[in-house]
């Protein structure tokens, strides 16, 4: 587990990951997930890339890239995630006159070292849905990433061509989603 208090790494790739406090829901309705991905492009795209993510009621997964800044800012890249769960778990509360912590103390992340590990980890957080029984099928989900791969002639505020570096194409990238990946979960969470 990683603290709080560990600086994220300029140009390096995270898979960034919490979870909903106890039994609590992060996201009850459509308005919930569409307000967290607004807060999302308000708080992270000006320090990252973000390459994948999928919100699940109870959890969430990113993963993305962190820009290069200056070395002032560097020690302040963790500040822009503080920002963002503060102001979803603030909002949510008000909204569901509910009181306390909406998301556990920390916010999980693993450091992507590998290509391998990489196109695991994309395989991993859009077949989430699938794997926790929400969906049948990847394309049924519309709070994940994947979509937006598949059809790369409509416009994103993801930084698709990265990863898209991987699949070379568009049928290889859905045909590597549609088989049968083996992950170590250690590595993945």
């Amino acid at each position: 587990m990683v603290s709080n208090t560990e600086s994220f790494e300029c140009g390096y790739i995270y898979h960034i990951y919490s979870h909903a406090n106890g039994k609590d829901l992060i996201f009850r309705e459509d308005e919930n997930y569409q307000y967290f991905l607004n807060k999302l492009l308000k708080y992270i795209t000006p320090v990252a890339d973000i390459y994948a993510y999928c919100l699940l009621p109870n959890h969430f997964h990113l993963l993305l890239r962190f820009k290069d800044v200056d070395e002032n800012e560097h020690k302040h890249l963790m500040k822009p995630f503080s920002n963002l769960l503060n102001a979803y778990a603030k909002a949510y509360n008000k909204r569901y006159n509910r009181k306390g912590a909406l998301f556990l103390d920390f916010l999980k992340r693993k450091k992507v070292n590998d290509e391998r590990y990489l196109t695991k980890l994309v395989h991993y957080i859009h077949n989430n849905p699938v794997n926790h029984g929400f969906v049948n099928d990847i394309n049924q989900w519309k709070y994940t990433s994947y979509n937006s791969y598949t059809n790369l002639s409509r416009p994103s505020k993801l930084e698709r061509m990265p990863l898209m570096e991987y699949f070379d194409t568009t049928e290889n990238f859905i045909k590597y989603h549609f088989s049968n990946v083996e992950y170590d979960f250690m590595d993945l969470e």
